[in-house]
């Protein structure tokens, strides 16, 4: 991802949905909240506190190959996507890098109350977001391979189970999806 901007779109129905870039400072108590849940177990940060999640997102915001969005809808935070570039990356070594591939990770908020279709409608944002780069041809996502749950909801969407894959951190399941057909030629609107 080489873009850090914020991305807006409206979805009928469900509201306005914006990506924006994390602010270590400003957003770490909402992210502290999220990944220090049993229920977020996989994303790794479950003991850190909240000076950890400042240094991890300084971190990701310092590197020009990986990026962090609070995603918001209608103004309030219910996820966090992280973006990268897979040879700039360790899941890069453990899989043939193509050009225009681009990693992701999306970590849904806790929910205020259970809403059905909720989970796939943001993961279809995510989806839109990622390929409102032109140059993005493929989305590579690395769920933790005990995490059912996350790899069936990616199988859902469309992504295509790749090889199990070692992390320095877990095993992990590579799941690839292709840059849908109709948006070729599309321009960002």
């Amino acid at each position: 991802m080489t873009d850090p901007h914020h991305h807006t779109r409206h979805i009928p129905g469900f509201g306005t949905v914006t990506f924006r870039p994390v602010d270590p400072e400003a957003d770490a108590d909402v992210i502290h909240g999220w990944v220090s849940q049993d229920r977020a177990r996989f994303w790794g940060m479950r003991d850190a506190d909240r000076d950890r999640v400042v240094e991890v997102y300084r971190y990701v915001d310092s590197l020009p190959s990986h990026h962090a969005y609070l995603t918001l809808r209608d103004g309030e935070p219910v996820a966090l996507f992280q973006g990268y570039q897979p040879e700039h990356d360790p899941v890069g070594e453990c899989y043939p890098v193509r050009p225009g591939d681009c990693g992701g990770h999306l970590l849904i908020g806790t929910p205020v109350r259970p809403e059905p279709g909720f989970t796939g409608t943001l993961l279809a944002e995510f989806v839109a977001f990622v390929f409102t780069d032109p140059t993005r041809r493929r989305l590579i996502m690395e769920p933790d391979a005990r995490n059912d749950k996350a790899i069936a909801r990616l199988r859902r969407a469309g992504f295509v189970e790749g090889p199990l894959i070692d992390l320095p951190h877990k095993q992990a399941r590579l799941m690839f999806l292709d840059r849908p057909d109709d948006l070729d030629g599309e321009q960002d609107g």
